[in-house]
C-alpha cells in the first residue's frame, strides 16, 4: 500500500543543490534537523550531507557562489537541467517540458514562470509534496542523468556529489549501464576552456 507521507528531505536535497545565498548559510541547521528528525537518509549519506551543510555554512558567500556558478552554469557537462543531457536543444525537448509542467499542475504544483520545468532543484521540490513512495518512483525515471552527475563530479571529487549519491540511493530503481555508458560519452569541457565552449555552442546551433 502506498504510504500518503511526505518527506521534506527531498526539500533539504532541493536547497543544497540550488544557488548558495545568505539565506541558505543562515538555514543549514533547520535543514539538518529535517534530515535527522526524517531519516529517510541515514549512515554515511546523512553524514556527507551534513559535510556540504557545515560548508555552506562556514565558507565565504561569495567563494560559495563561484563554485556553484563554475560546476554547473558554466559546466554544460553538469547542468542541472535534466532535459539538457538527452534532449539537447531539440524540438522535443520544448514537448518535454510541457509535460512535465502540466504533470506538475496536475498534482497542484505551481511552477514559477523563472524557472524551467526539468531544473533538479525544482523537481525535487516536487518530489517533496507528493507521497513519499510516489516520489522514489518518480526519482527513477531521470537516475541515469542523476548516475552521470554523481560520477563526473566524482572525477572532479566536489564536495556536491553527495547530493547524487543520495538521491541514487534513495531511488527505488537500478542505473541501466547502458544508457549510462550513452551518456557519460558526452565530452566534456571545463568552465576556463573558452575554445572548446565556443566549438560545443557552435556545434548545438
Amino acid at each position: 500500500m502506498t504510504t500518503s507521507k511526505r518527506a521534506r528531505t527531498f526539500k533539504v536535497l532541493s536547497a543544497l543543490l540550488s544557488y548558495p545565498t545568505e539565506e541558505l548559510k543562515s538555514a543549514t541547521e533547520e535543514l539538518r534537523e529535517v534530515l535527522r528528525e526524517e531519516a529517510v537518509v541515514t549512515g554515511v549519506h546523512l553524514r556527507t550531507l551534513e559535510t556540504l551543510l557545515d560548508d555552506l555554512r562556514d565558507r565565504d558567500v561569495y567563494d560559495a557562489q563561484e563554485r556553484y556558478t563554475l560546476l554547473f552554469d558554466r559546466t554544460r557537462s553538469l547542468s542541472l537541467h535534466l532535459f539538457e543531457h538527452v534532449l539537447g536543444e531539440s524540438r522535443d525537448r520544448g514537448q518535454a517540458m510541457v509535460n512535465l509542467a502540466e504533470h506538475y499542475e496536475a498534482q497542484g504544483f505551481v511552477v514559477s514562470a523563472r524557472e524551467l520545468p526539468d531544473y533538479l532543484p525544482l523537481f525535487l521540490e516536487f518530489l517533496s509534496v507528493i507521497p513519499i513512495d510516489d516520489a522514489k518512483d518518480l526519482l527513477q525515471e531521470p537516475i541515469e542523468i542523476i548516475a552521470t552527475l554523481d560520477e563526473r563530479l566524482r572525477k572532479r571529487q566536489s564536495i556536491y556529489r553527495c547530493v547524487f549519491q543520495t538521491l541514487r540511493a534513495i531511488s527505488r530503481g537500478k542505473v541501466d549501464p547502458d544508457r549510462l555508458a550513452d551518456l557519460m560519452a558526452e565530452i566534456e569541457t571545463e568552465p576556463d576552456d573558452f575554445e572548446a565552449l565556443d566549438k560545443e555552442w557552435e556545434e548545438t546551433a
